[in-house]
């Protein structure tokens, strides 16, 4: 490695060429590299849509949701477990697969058995939507469009025909149907008492439409010249002209279609309704898929507005809602603001120490090189640059100084021995090289646990381990290359004046300096008199020292776990229910109440934004990518966006959850994870906590859910604990005697189409499509009657019922018994086992510890639980279990990897030992520090105590060294740690307070997104406050301990090393 030197000296040119390059490509690399808030969370899902028309939950679970999910385990490999939800309409499967799957053969598996299983499902089945996302596909940004004089009708087409189309070809955006507004469909409004005087059936008409709207091509005919193309009137061209399509003669005369039904442009009826600020509206919401920068989708988004204004009407108004790349943007500004304050602060701190801006400049251009050069080398290896990244980065600029800062430190101690320049780097570059060496790999080992994580944690923590380890690697280089490089340049001969005594200054920098070292000479007599005091007493003092670490250990309980620090977005998403089976039409009456209310609670002026979804939305694609629990029409969400200048978010929601049950009792409300971080924490799941009962016996496990609620809801700090699932959504079970239906000439599928007819549409059982020229767009054809003409119990029992066979139309009444019944809202399964589901968030109090607690009542009630049930508790709870497993074997691991590493180094079993000996003391200042500053323990945190355990051995090396040195020269283990000690004192706090200095601003968490790394940053304080107090006095007396004394080497004196 001393060659890289000698060629430095030699060949100077060659790494000022380095460093230019470093400098140019270094912010190419970062501009190009997509900016996110998390690395891509690389777990592979495959979502499955099935859609059948008006088949309720209980239905659509067993005829085709639970035979599909059969099936798939017979036909694809690597699955980690399968979740489905079957809703009316709609049943979503989630399959979700090992982190080493192929996705694309993984996609060609799932394709292959949907389409095989076509064949076993109810007659009318289309094939499913088939949709690839991740932990990562989260809402970004959502547009609301409104404008004078536009219909919900017309805003929905815009969005769907003329907006979306443009709008998905942004790289990286997943764009669903949009949200409220009607869909335009060509209604057949059925007049049943018209057709009941004319003894026509709903299935005549439905016949008449297939055989009179045909899209045959009939071909072409040549005539003399030419080939002319046969144009067949044999599908209407204008709305109008379906009105006057015959049904069939009775009593002599034709029957057209507009005798017995009004055709219009219409709607379907609204299942999901949108208010912004209070107006109707239509709600496109944009979600990030892939590895594509947040930043650059919105952009993208943003662009494609503008680029397409022309093709839309003029009174259209598209407002930006809920735009996450404002935080995004902050937050990694925030990030890359913090390591610049850290370089400064590190760099004056140096100035402080070595009194020389010469020395200084050498040791800070190295900061920012090694920072460009990870950036580099992250971009190589295909990362983003978000909070993780950047926050190793910052983590790194205390870090970085060490290398530069030992070597400039050692050549500057030569130069006062009065050698010249070269030769003065040479043996300072030479004598460092094996402990510089062996710190960087003790701060680089420790990281190596994180890359045996798994699951989310894993995707979270390597990326910022690379980003330590890139940057730790580019110091190393630069230590031995550009510095030696610029010290030529820049640093001179020291000049020996006859005296001793400097010359007096007029410089108040020099003068400061001066002073500095004056007093810091003081102090560190007094040092040397308390570590002889420590020396004297030996076992008394490892006695005490042990004691006060091992009860610092006690505090630990008192600390609390979550699995990240909480993030005040300034954005709240409350999720509302109504009793189950409410109409969509009362359920937005309800929520404009509680909208009205939450305006009295939040005052008016610190609402930017606020918007409500309500019911369920047009697609199944939707539900797919919704992660708030959405069953059915009675339920909503509403958004609320806060100004700037306001009270902490969690207070508004403190006080919204304890008054909006009291003012709407009837009303269940949640408040759901409204910031980017935690919906992707939540991982798709609508609450942090997720209680599951699985088992075949539905009934017993309600039951058994709900005496678990009541427990949950006891336990302090629980809010918003609810079952997701309901039993109980209204029905009507119509029974047909279908012995008295035969008397009369039908069969129960002549009842079934007529009320089909009536009730659901045709548009499952005969689709019809009608292409409108104007736009060319294909849009159904519904027949059916309209729903306010069978408002009642008695209306329904009226319903005239024919059949082909049947020479009179009798009333369903007649043939049938109508009972009140319940039926599921929603069947959900995890691996086909049907789940009743409690979710439950923590107010006020850690997760760690209310989810103990709930473990607690779960182990309490497990001999109520109907035979063949279990009990699973997951959700982030889960995933913080498995990090906390994961980070504190790291931790363990790291310490056992130092180690080793230094006994190889030291060839010696004993003093590896004496220098770990100073990591108990680390852990300990890490839980001072998190207690002082009521921070929890979080995975931040445990990130910080890993990073701690790499420095403080670093420190602990550099005093070892040079205490083996003298040991060796006096023999006497006390004199030798007395002087180790005294020597090393000042590259010692050097380098642990250039990491503190370095920590402090993100440990403060100022700026968006701060709280995220400032367990962090506290934490690594903590750890080097006690660490290194450790090393100057601990580490020095168990040396001391475990040598004996010997006699002496004659040896010549060695050169003192500053340096690590």
């Amino acid at each position: 490695m001393n060659a890289l030197v000698r060629i430095a000296l030699s060949r100077p040119y060659t790494f000022v060429v380095l460093a230019l390059l470093l400098l140019i490509v270094g912010p190419l690399a970062a501009l190009r590299t997509p900016t996110d808030i998390f690395p891509e969370i690389r777990i592979p899902v495959i979502g499955v849509v099935w859609q059948y028309t008006g088949l309720p939950p209980d239905q659509m679970s067993g005829r085709i949701v639970t035979p599909f999910q059969r099936a798939l385990t017979t036909t694809v490999n690597d699955i980690e477990h399968i979740t489905a939800n079957s809703y009316t309409t709609y049943g979503v499967i989630k399959i979700f697969f090992q982190p080493n799957v192929d996705i694309r053969t993984a996609n060609a598996q799932v394709t292959a058995i949907a389409q095989t299983m076509l064949r076993q499902l109810p007659p009318g089945s289309t094939p499913p939507l088939i949709l690839n996302y991740s932990a990562s596909t989260v809402p970004i940004i959502q547009l609301a469009l409104g404008g004078e004089g536009l219909t919900e009708q017309n805003m929905f087409d815009i969005a769907t025909n003329q907006l979306r189309t443009p709008l998905v070809t942004v790289p990286g955006a997943a764009i669903p149907w949009p949200f409220g507004g009607k869909q335009r469909q060509i209604q057949l409004d059925i007049n049943p008492a018209a057709m009941q005087a004319l003894g026509l059936s709903g299935q005549d008409v439905a016949n008449a439409l297939a055989a009179q709207n045909l899209i045959t091509p009939v071909g072409t005919q040549k005539i003399g010249n030419f080939e002319y193309n046969i144009q067949l009137n044999n599908a209407p061209r204008k709305i109008e002209e379906l009105g006057n399509l015959p049904i069939k003669v009775v009593n002599g005369a034709t029957v057209y279609i507009r005798d017995v039904a009004q055709v219009r442009d219409g709607n379907p009826p609204q299942t999901n309704i949108v208010h912004v600020d209070g107006t109707r509206s239509v709600l496109m919401m944009v979600l990030k898929a892939g590895a594509t920068s947040t930043l650059d989708i919105i952009a993208g988004i943003k662009q494609k507005i503008i680029d397409t204004k022309d093709q839309l009407p003029e009174q259209l108004r598209v407002n930006l809602l809920g735009d996450q790349s404002i935080f995004v943007r902050d937050a990694g500004a925030g990030v890359a603001f913090e390591g610049i304050l850290a370089a400064a602060l590190t760099s004056v701190m140096i100035l402080l120490f070595l009194g020389s801006w010469r020395s200084t400049i050498i040791i800070a251009i190295s900061i920012p090189l090694s920072v460009l050069g990870a950036i580099i080398c992250l971009a190589a290896v295909g990362e983003t640059l978000n909070i993780m990244t950047l926050g190793g980065l910052a983590l790194a600029v205390g870090i970085l100084v060490d290398d530069a800062t030992v070597t400039v430190e050692n050549i500057n101690w030569h130069l006062e021995q009065g050698k010249e320049v070269e030769e003065s780097i040479l043996d300072g570059a030479r004598q460092i090289v094996t402990p510089a060496f062996v710190s960087m790999l003790c701060i680089c080992i420790v990281f190596v646990p994180m890359f045996f994580l798994t699951g989310v944690s894993r995707f979270l923590f390597v990326p910022m381990a690379l980003s330590v380890i890139f940057a730790m690697i580019w110091s190393f280089i630069l230590s031995r290359t550009l510095v030696p490089t610029m010290a030529k340049y820049m640093l001179h001969k020291h000049v020996h004046h006859e005296d001793g005594e400097k010359p007096p200054t007029r410089n108040p920098l020099v003068a400061f300096q001066r002073g500095f070292e004056a007093r810091f000479e003081r102090f560190r007599d007094v040092y040397h008199d308390l570590l002889r005091m420590a020396l004297t007493h030996r076992k008394v003092f490892v006695v005490c020292f042990l004691g006060f670490v091992g009860l610092s250990f006690l505090l630990v309980p008192f600390l609390g776990r979550n699995f990240f620090p909480a993030v005040d977005t300034g954005q709240i998403l409350i999720h509302t229910r109504s009793q189950i089976g409410t109409r969509v039409e009362e359920t937005a009456n309800r929520l404009a109440d509680v909208q009205k209310f939450i305006r009295q609670i939040i005052p008016p002026d610190k609402i930017d934004t606020m918007a409500d979804n309500i019911g369920m939305p047009i697609s199944g694609i939707n539900l797919t990518y919704s992660n708030t629990g959405v069953i059915g029409p009675q339920d909503g969400d509403i958004q609320i966006k806060l100004k700037e200048n306001r009270k902490p978010t969690e207070e508004y929601v403190r006080e919204l959850r304890e008054k909006l049950p009291r003012e709407f009792p009837g009303i269940s409300f949640a408040f759901l994870p409204a910031d980017i971080v935690s919906q992707i924490l939540n991982f798709g799941s609508p609450a942090p906590i997720d209680i599951q009962v699985r088992g075949a016996n539905t009934v017993e496990n309600f039951k058994y859910a709900n005496n678990l609620l009541r427990r949950v809801r006891l336990i302090p700090g629980v809010a918003d604990a609810r079952i997701q699932q309901s039993p109980s959504s209204p029905a009507f079970n119509v029974d047909v005697d279908r012995t008295r239906a035969q008397y009369v000439g039908l069969t129960a599928r002549d009842v079934t189409n007529s009320m089909v007819v009536n009730l659901a549409g045709s548009s499952q059982v005969a689709p019809t499509f009608f292409l409108d020229p104007n736009n060319g767009v294909s849009y159904s054809i519904v027949m059916q009657t309209p729903q306010y003409q069978i408002d009642s119990l008695s209306k329904l029992e009226a319903l005239p019922i024919s059949g082909t066979g049947a020479p009179t139309a009798p009333m369903l009444g007649g043939i049938a018994e109508i009972n009140r019944s319940a039926s599921s809202a929603v069947v959900s399964q995890y691996d086909i086992q049907t789940m009743v589901q409690i979710f439950a968030t923590p107010q006020g109090r850690d997760l760690g510890a209310v989810a103990k607690d709930i473990q607690k009542a779960i182990d309490e009630t497990a001999k109520e639980l109907p035979r063949g049930s279990r009990v699973v508790l997951l959700g982030q709870v889960e995933t913080m279990n498995s990090a906390f497993a994961g980070l504190l074997f790291g931790l363990l691991g790291a310490i056992v990897l130092i180690y080793l590493l230094i006994v190889v180094n030291f060839q010696s079993w004993a003093d590896p030992f004496v220098i770990v000996s100073a990591l108990p003391a680390a852990l300990a200042g890490i839980i001072w520090m998190l207690f002082a500053t009521h921070t929890t323990l979080s995975v931040p945190a445990l990130t910080g105590a890993i990073m701690c355990m790499g420095v403080a051995t670093a420190n602990s090396v550099l005093v070892i060294a040079f205490a083996r040195e003298r040991y060796e020269e006096l023999g006497d283990p006390v004199a030798a740690a007395l002087d180790a000690g005294f020597v090393r004192i000042r590259p010692v706090l050097m380098t642990a307070l250039a990491m503190i200095i370095g920590m402090t601003p993100m440990a403060l968490g100022l700026g968006e997104g701060g709280e995220q790394n400032a367990p962090l940053g506290r934490a690594v304080i903590g750890g080097l406050i006690f660490a290194t107090v450790a090393t100057l006095i601990f580490v020095p007396v168990v040396f001391s301990m475990v040598h004996k004394k010997q006699s002496a080497k004659p040896a010549p004196a060695p050169e003192l090393v500053h340096a690590t």
